[in-house]
This record gives C-alpha cells, sequence and structure tokens, in this order.
C-alpha cells in the first residue's frame, strides 16, 4: 500500500473515485440530481486540471497494486492560509472499514506537522454518518455552516482538529 501524490495524469482516478462513492455516500442526505450537479461541478477533467495546476490543492491518493481505493485533497483555507482544510475525502464503498480513510488522513497530517502547520478544518454534511469517523480521529465540531453551491445548499458542520504529531 502506496501513497502518492496525484498528477494530472491521475484525475480520471480522481473523477473515478467520486462517481463510485458519491451515489453511495449522499444519497440518503441529498437528491439525485444534487449528486450529479456537484460531479458535474467539482468532478469535472478540467476542475480538477485547474485545482490541481495552480495547487490549490494536493490530492494524495491511496495506492494497492494497480488499484486505487481512494484520495484525500487538502490546502490552506482561503480566508486563513496558517489554516490548512481537507477538501476531499473519499474511500471507495468496497474498501469501507479498512482503515484506508484514517491511512490518508495519518498522512495529510504527517504532511503538515513536518510544515508546521498545527490546525485542520474540513467540512462534513451534518447527516454524514463519516461525523463519528472525523470526531475518532480527533475532529471537533465548531459550528455550522450552509453553502450555497448552484440551486443547491450543502448544509455542514465545520471540524477541526489539533495536529500534535
Amino acid at each position: 500500500m502506496q501513497i502518492i501524490e496525484a498528477t494530472e495524469a491521475e484525475i480520471p482516478v480522481i473523477a473515478d473515485i467520486a462517481e463510485k462513492t458519491w451515489p453511495t455516500t449522499y444519497a440518503a442526505m441529498i437528491s439525485a440530481e444534487q449528486i450529479r450537479y456537484m460531479l458535474d461541478t467539482l468532478y469535472k477533467t478540467y476542475e480538477l486540471l485547474r485545482v490541481i495546476s495552480n495547487k490549490y490543492q494536493k490530492f494524495l491518493l491511496l495506492k494497492d497494486n494497480q488499484e486505487y481505493p481512494g484520495f484525500v485533497a487538502f490546502g490552506p483555507r482561503k480566508e486563513d492560509p496558517a489554516i490548512f482544510k481537507v477538501y476531499k475525502l473519499y474511500v471507495l464503498p468496497a474498501h469501507h472499514g479498512k482503515g484506508y480513510g484514517k491511512l490518508l488522513m495519518d498522512e495529510v497530517k504527517r504532511q503538515l506537522f513536518s510544515k508546521n502547520i498545527r490546525t485542520l478544518d474540513l467540512n462534513v454534511n451534518r447527516n454524514n454518518p463519516a461525523l463519528e469517523f472525523y470526531k475518532r480521529l480527533g475532529f471537533s465540531i465548531i459550528r455550522e455552516e450552509d453553502i450555497s453551491i448552484g440551486q443547491y445548499w450543502m448544509n455542514d458542520y465545520v471540524m477541526r482538529m489539533s495536529i500534535e504529531s
């Protein structure tokens, strides 16, 4: 099992993981129409290319032989670059419960700690069962946030953790 930094060449892999993960992850929280809209907005090739090439977010892929079970994307918060944020964390449904999400998050924390970044945020849908996973990792809810994306709303918790090591 390796964790590699994604490049433009891995954009199709990232999009494929999102396509396979979003419907299962969000079906009980948001409509199928909103899921499709979000995938079309966030995971189109040109959008991922823009994010990766401009280094807004760093994507790490979990690689097991020739399979990619998941990815994480993180970068500085736009409003406070001293605080980093996990923008995306997805593991294929067939690999849930194997510790892959924790492996990816541990690598994010390791990289940030080495750069003297000590605060990490993320947003999670208020009805997402992953909320408990994030709490186990050490995140705490600091506020609610409703974000307009097109005609839809993301009703999230903002969570934060201190990176100790």
